[in-house]
């Protein structure tokens, strides 16, 4: 009994130990000089979220503020040896309204505060990307690209490709029909098969049931600002903002004014990215 006693109290005194010695390394982590600056200098790197903004049935994307990780800045500043801003650790703070919680809303464009747009490209059972995705190529510009479930049936190696090379696939089920079954079959290659990270609808009039089909399977339903029909370039022209979603059919005006196009948006200081990098927050 006696030993055991023993035992019990080294224990202790080794528990008690390491409690004492971690408060100590706290405090002295607390009156180093690179912790006192950190702790002076955070607030000026913090950045507030930004809501989504949701209107009726329509959202516009938030964005994601940050602020300072003092612990792992900390650490990652003494081994440099001084108080370097650039090598500051941050933790991301979510907005309070965020659109990865309103798949039930129709997206109208991305956030304006990121000068970004996106080129949706319409995708019929009979039309041929190649030229278009080639111009995308030659410019360094990614799509998007939303495809009928015939045409995804005939180019399953093509869908897998461009998700590779970086665009999107959005799904247009079977002529637009979200009650179809192509619609789950595409949405779980796009996803399990593609790897892609998001699934996305389309729409450009209100459909509660096609809309709540595609929210129930997170997908986001996407109802574009900018719905090109006939004049490609004047209608960009007039109507580019930030945030702007393009949809475009593909024809042989697209393919033949894609690039100019590019150009027209990257003039005004936007840069062109895919629906994830737009709608991310």
């Amino acid at each position: 009994m006696k030993r055991f006693f023993q035992r019990l109290g080294m224990i202790t005194l080794i528990c008690l130990s390491f409690v004492y010695t971690e408060k100590v390394a706290t405090v002295l982590i607390e009156v180093d000089d690179i912790m006192i600056k950190i702790k002076e200098e955070k607030e000026k790197y913090k950045v507030e979220p930004v809501n989504a903004i949701i209107k009726n049935n329509t959202i516009i994307p938030g964005i994601n503020g940050r602020e300072v990780n003092e612990l792992k800045s900390y650490y990652k500043l003494k081994k440099i040896g001084q108080f370097h801003p650039e090598n500051l650790e941050y933790i991301t703070l979510k907005p309070d309204i965020s659109l990865t919680d309103n798949y039930d809303k129709y997206i109208i464009s991305g956030n304006p505060l990121k000068r970004s747009v996106a080129l949706l490209f319409l995708v019929e059972k009979n039309a041929n990307i190649d030229k278009i995705a080639s111009s995308l190529k030659q410019k360094n510009v990614s799509g998007n690209f939303f495809v009928d479930s015939t045409w995804f049936e005939n180019n399953n190696e093509k869908v897998i490709s461009l998700i590779k090379e970086g665009h999107v696939i959005g799904n247009l089920s079977y002529n637009l029909n979200y009650n179809h079954s192509d619609f789950i079959w595409m949405d779980t290659i796009i996803k399990k098969v593609g790897k892609q990270e998001n699934g996305y609808c389309y729409s450009e009039k209100d459909n509660v049931q096609f809309l709540k089909i595609c929210a129930i399977n997170k997908n986001y339903t996407i109802r574009p600002s900018i719905i090109v029909k006939k004049y490609l370039a004047l209608e960009v022209k007039e109507k580019l903002q930030s945030g702007s979603i393009i949809s475009l059919p593909v024809n042989s005006i697209v393919e033949e004014e894609i690039e100019y196009i590019i150009d027209i948006i990257s003039n005004k200081g936007l840069k062109i990215v895919t629906l994830n990098e737009l709608l991310s927050e």
